[in-house]
């Protein structure tokens, strides 16, 4: 048990946050919400950084402030926190600085992970993953895990590195790492991977029915999607989407 503050921690208490940091949402409340997984996730570093007793207690409770944050970015302000505690234990800044700091970074990165995790990298690994069934089989469903696990969790490690070694300078550095172009990226490869996942159902289904179109219609689909992103994209009103796609649909009724 510490009985003098440190101002640096050791690569042990580190690691032992990150890895608290994982279960930031165990503890979630409806008042706090994830302050109580916060806490504990700190509170090793807050441990060497101030001896027992009211020190150690006023760090834990600044702690217990209302923080909600996207579960996996929240790991950039985790290291941010460290960064912060050990400035303050240093006596360089006052306590107020990494209250602020919290207040300032959690509803940012919440968005921030919100549209990369949730919206792009989900639906990109699991599109992939089912394009990929005809081929794996069950072994798809590993494949899923592993990629998005894969990406996740070091994303994860290089944000609570950054939050330790860069504090408030870490804002720059997830600018930087232009998460929504990513995003968007990724939100292409589903786009791609659906589009490839209909077109072998619907030759799939077609050839077994003695459909012998099936084929073109999956052709024809696949190019529509094709060109319903592109006009999308180009913001052509949906409802000339529509009628485009209706069109053919009819046309495609008609002839096959």
């Amino acid at each position: 048990m510490s009985t003098t503050p440190q101002a640096t921690l050791p690569f042990g208490v580190l690691l032992r946050v990150f890895l608290r940091s994982l279960f930031l949402q165990a503890s979630w409340n409806p008042k706090g919400m994830q302050n109580l997984g916060l806490a504990y996730a700190v509170y090793p570093a807050l441990a060497a950084l101030y001896p027992q007793g009211p020190a150690r207690e006023e760090a834990v409770r600044r702690h217990l402030v209302f923080f909600n944050t996207h579960p996996y970015v929240a790991a950039a302000i985790v290291g941010g926190v460290i960064n912060h505690e050990e400035r303050i234990a240093r006596g360089e800044e006052t306590p107020d600085k990494v209250v602020a700091f919290k207040a300032a970074l959690m509803g940012p990165l919440a968005a921030l992970g919100d549209g990369f995790f949730w919206l792009s990298l989900k639906p990109a690994t699991g599109a992939v993953s089912a394009a990929l069934v005809p081929l794996l089989g069950v072994w798809a469903v590993p494949l899923f895990l592993v990629l998005y696990n894969l990406v996740h969790l070091l994303l994860r490690v290089r944000l609570y590195r950054l939050g330790l070694t860069l504090g408030d300078r870490l804002v720059e550095a997830v600018a930087r790492a232009n998460l929504p172009a990513r995003g968007a990226r990724l939100r292409a490869v589903a786009a791609a991977s659906a589009g490839g996942v209909a077109a072998w159902l619907a030759v799939s289904f077609g050839a077994n029915a003695g459909g012998l179109y099936a084929p073109l219609l999956a052709a024809g689909c696949l190019a529509l999607g094709v060109a319903s992103y592109v006009l999308v994209s180009r913001r052509v009103p949906n409802y000339v989407v529509l009628y485009v796609a209706a069109g053919l649909a009819c046309v495609a009724g008609a002839f096959l």
